[in-house]
């Protein structure tokens, strides 16, 4: 069975996660979820607290929160993976500033649930911010904060911060201004998941780790769908694939969600005369106007945890477990903080990696079919903490009350799903050139001090509308 992985987050846990014991034989349930991550545990809580009667069996390769929800960069945001403009342009007005309320509320109600059902998980609502380290960056991202504007958002949910009220928020190299959101939180990923996982079996649900899920049969008149597993089969009236970065690894699947790889490192703890020169006294997370994304947060240990792309995208949506190492791109994670940090104290402490999500059209989605009985949720792109919360609460109504309409069923991105994937060797191409694209653009703009004939390039790229 796959171990966890070797982060600040599972080291840090105050007990060992321990993996719990695997299905045996075959069983009837109401609902079962593949997946033991955010989205398999929200959904279980959910759906429990609504009728606690319910029979939910959650099944995982492998332990609760092995993937990205127990190696994620601890930003529990409003953030949507598609631009304020694409949504507004397919959706339009109401739907957008709908989803946005929703997105922003949840960052508290997540706190609130964490709260509810005693789990600490350093949960801190300090916001989050994106420093301006250059001109060309003050400039990009000045313009989103006019756009925002444009586009009804006011400044108490996102505004820019001049160089001098960014300095007192967090003392940055060459920082030119920054743009400033309160709805971010940040928190310790693995402390979350590992208690969503105990609240769900308190709750009466049942959890088989060390499972591995062969194949996912859909349902028919004369049966409800089928998970195969090497332990037994699981029938039942709904089976909910929370599978995410790891979807690639059934069969048939291989185009529904690209498996992108996101590396993180931890600093040693800092000093206390560090963080008195630095700031961060919130625990804002942050990052940068560089086009290939960097993230990091002030722990509540007091190190950096950071993270970033740039690992490459393998052919025929691979997911092994090597590709969740690659030291070209772990130093250059630990160059970029020092370029930010320059007093930064120490040398890494831990180094990590792992898939998240990302669909064709950059959309997360939540799906039912009450037909067949399965019902599909993820492809976040890296925003999973909070839509994860949210797409949990949106499949209990589906499945509890389908007839009714709540905020979370409203959501556009409720009752859609992404178109596939192109074929190999296509996808191949076209995401790694992606990631290449952005590398080349910070590139250029760094050593030349003007902005890359490439951006417009890249911003044509993530302006295309949905599906």
């Amino acid at each position: 069975m796959m171990q966890p992985p070797a982060s600040l987050w599972w080291s840090t846990l105050n007990e060992a996660a321990a993996p719990g014991a695997p299905l045996t034989g075959d069983q009837n349930v109401d609902v079962a979820i593949v997946g033991g991550g955010f989205t398999g545990l929200w959904t279980a809580r959910e759906l429990l607290r609504r009728d606690p009667l319910l029979s939910i069996a959650i099944i995982e390769k492998s332990v609760c929160g092995f993937g990205a929800s127990g190696r994620n960069g601890g930003w529990a945001s409003g953030l949507f993976p598609v631009s304020n403009n694409v949504v507004r342009r397919t959706y339009g007005d109401e739907l957008f500033h709908h989803q946005r309320h929703v997105l922003n509320a949840a960052v508290a109600a997540l706190g609130a649930a964490a709260a509810a059902d005693g789990i600490d998980c350093d949960f801190s609502h300090g916001g989050t911010l994106q420093v301006a380290r250059s001109p060309l960056q003050a400039a990009r991202i000045g313009e989103e904060v006019e756009a925002a504007r444009r586009d009804g958002i006011a400044s108490e949910d996102f505004r820019w911060l001049t160089p001098h009220e960014t300095r007192e928020r967090v003392s940055m190299s060459s920082s030119h201004g920054a743009s400033y959101s309160p709805h971010c939180a940040r928190l310790h990923p693995a402390k979350l998941v590992r208690g969503l996982a105990r609240t769900v079996q308190t709750l009466g649900g049942k959890i088989y780790e060390g499972t591995l899920v062969t194949r996912i049969v859909p349902g028919n008149s004369e049966h409800g769908p089928r998970v195969i597993t090497t332990h037994g089969t699981v029938t039942a009236r709904y089976v909910v694939r929370a599978t995410e970065g790891f979807t690639s690894t059934l069969p048939g699947q291989r185009r529904e969600l690209a498996p992108i790889y996101s590396l993180m490192i931890a600093s040693s703890v800092q000093s206390s005369g560090f963080w008195k020169s630095v700031g961060l006294t919130k625990h804002e997370t942050f990052s940068d106007g560089r086009h290939l994304l960097v993230y990091g947060q002030r722990t509540a240990d007091n190190r950096f945890a950071f993270g970033g792309r740039g690992a490459p995208y393998h052919f025929g949506s691979t997911v092994e477990e090597r590709f969740d190492n690659n030291q070209r791109v772990f130093d250059l994670l630990e160059q970029t903080l020092r370029e930010l940090f320059p007093t930064l104290e120490g040398s890494r402490t831990h180094q990590w990696g792992g898939a998240l999500a990302m669909p064709r059209d950059l959309s997360p989605s939540v799906h039912v079919d009450h037909v067949s009985g399965l019902v599909t949720a993820g492809g976040y792109t890296g925003d999973g903490v909070v839509l994860s919360f949210v797409s949990g609460h949106a499949i209990a109504d589906l499945l509890t009350n389908p007839e009714k309409k709540t905020e979370m069923t409203r959501l556009p991105f409720v009752q859609r799903r992404s178109r596939q994937w192109e074929p190999e060797p296509l996808r191949w191409i076209g995401v790694n050139a992606g990631i290449a694209l952005a590398t080349r653009a910070d590139a250029t703009e760094q050593r030349r001090k003007r902005e890359s004939r490439i951006t417009p390039l890249l911003d044509r790229l993530f302006d295309q509308d949905l599906d």
